[in-house]
Parts: structure tokens; C-alpha cells; sequence
């Protein structure tokens, strides 16, 4: 009998963990596993559908635009218009929702970068103005690391950031992050 398929770090066969480095670190990068991630486009002339369908199921308003809501655990990122990055726990289902859904949950890696030196470490990698007045907690971009696609949206006022990339880059994207933060006391985590 073949064994069951398991999800598993895109990280793991790359990259080793890191010790913390003494004292509290400026900058600390966790991977997120275990989520739901879905691509969703609302169909013509039924986004209004998608909207109450989400409120819904979720209990998530949409916004327009680059924008993260969330609730209940679930959020949506605004990608474009009438598109969406949906991240859930994992085995939510977004299936049922009345748009194009495209599962992203073994295609795409999640990291979380926080600590007082978050900003100024992501702003080296990214060419949106990270600023607290242009770019918040519940902000959304769709933009570039080091060349690298990504979804990045700010968590909180800490900062937190949520980092989205397609997964055959994680490692490497990993690695630009950690070198980024390596002048800033960074700790990081992976699974595994």
C-alpha cells in the first residue's frame, strides 16, 4: 500500500536552521506551514455574488485594492482587480465560492518577518515605499523581492510582515532575507 501524500517544507532540503543569536533579535523570519492558500477571480458582473458569499462563509468584508482583511482566521489579500489571495488554515475550503479558484496551498510558501527591524531589512528587498504612513497594518502589494514574485501584506504595527512567494523560490528567497538581516540580528525558523 502507498503512503499517503504529506505536504513538507519547501525549505527543508535547502536550508539548515539557524541558532538565535544572543539577545533579543532585530529581525526574526518564521516559515508558516500548514495553511489553505487559494487564487480566486470573481467572474464578470459577479462580484457583488463573491462579496455576500465570503461575508458569508467567512465573515470577511472584501475591500478593493491592495488591501488584507481579515476574520475568523481566514484573510484575503487583494491582488488586482476582482482577484484575491486567499490563506486559511489548512483544509479550509474556498472551492465552493462562485469565482475561478485555483488551489495554492502546495505551490506557494509563507513566511512571517517581524522584530523592530523588519522594516528596514524588507525595504531592501522590495521597492514599495514601506513607510508606516504608506504602508500599514491590513496593506497589501504584489511586487517583487529581489526579483523574486511575492504577495507582501503588514500584519501588524510590530512590524509584522506576511511574505508569499511561488514555492520553488522559497529557498532562495530565504536566503536573500537572511542575508538581508544579517547586519540586523536576525533569527530564523523553518519546519523541520
Amino acid at each position: 500500500m502507498a503512503e499517503p501524500l504529506v505536504a513538507r517544507s519547501a525549505l527543508r532540503p535547502h536550508v539548515a536552521p539557524l541558532a538565535s543569536p544572543a539577545g533579543a533579535p532585530g529581525v526574526t523570519l518564521v516559515e508558516v506551514e500548514n495553511l489553505s492558500l487559494a487564487a480566486l477571480a470573481a467572474f464578470k458582473g459577479r462580484e457583488a455574488e463573491l462579496t455576500d458569499a465570503i461575508r458569508a462563509a467567512f465573515g470577511v468584508e472584501l475591500a478593493d485594492g491592495p488591501k488584507r482583511v481579515t476574520a475568523n482566521g481566514v484573510s484575503f489579500l487583494g491582488t488586482g482587480p476582482g482577484k484575491w489571495l486567499a490563506v486559511g488554515p489548512a483544509g479550509t475550503d474556498f472551492s465552493t465560492l462562485p469565482a475561478a479558484v485555483t488551489d495554492q496551498s502546495d505551490g506557494r510558501s509563507v513566511f512571517r518577518l517581524s522584530g523592530p527591524k523588519a522594516r528596514e531589512t524588507l525595504a531592501t528587498l522590495v521597492q514599495i515605499d514601506l513607510h508606516p504612513r504608506a504602508f500599514g497594518p491590513g496593506s497589501a502589494a504584489a511586487t517583487h523581492a529581489a526579483s523574486i514574485a511575492v504577495q507582501v501584506s503588514q500584519l501588524d504595527d510590530a512590524p509584522t510582515y506576511e511574505i508569499v512567494c511561488f514555492r520553488t523560490f522559497a529557498a532562495t528567497l530565504w536566503r536573500w532575507i537572511l542575508d538581508a538581516g544579517l547586519s540586523r540580528e536576525i533569527s530564523a525558523r523553518h519546519a523541520g
